[in-house]
């Protein structure tokens, strides 16, 4: 299993434009193409409240490209996307990192 952590740091004041697209969009649209999240966290304490993460779960890197790729080629999520932007763009950056679990890890 792999594992997928991403950062999203939204621009100021855009974090529940972000939260509702997630809520109301992506995760449906994650489900038809059997992308896995594990969760969802916002910053309570941290550098950057603007920050919303997440991590998600994939058998290989293969399984990740073959699903993301049809994931950003779904015109709902296309859709969703511009609609969620009309008044602006909602992140300032995006990180990624693949993550895999050591062999005492409670996640495997």
């Amino acid at each position: 299993m792999i594992y997928e952590l991403r950062i999203y740091t939204t621009v100021t004041g855009r974090m529940p434009n972000l939260l509702a697209r997630f809520e109301n969009h992506t995760l449906k649209i994650w489900e038809k193409h059997g992308i896995k999240q594990v969760g969802f966290w916002t910053t309570l304490v941290g550098p950057d409240a603007n920050d919303l993460t997440y991590m998600l779960a994939w058998e290989s890197l293969a399984d990740r490209e073959q699903k993301w790729n049809a994931f950003l080629a779904d015109s709902d999520w296309q859709e969703a996307k511009a609609a969620s932007e009309k008044d602006g763009i909602i992140n300032a950056k995006v990180a990624c990192s693949f993550l895999t679990p050591t062999k005492f890890s409670a996640i495997q």
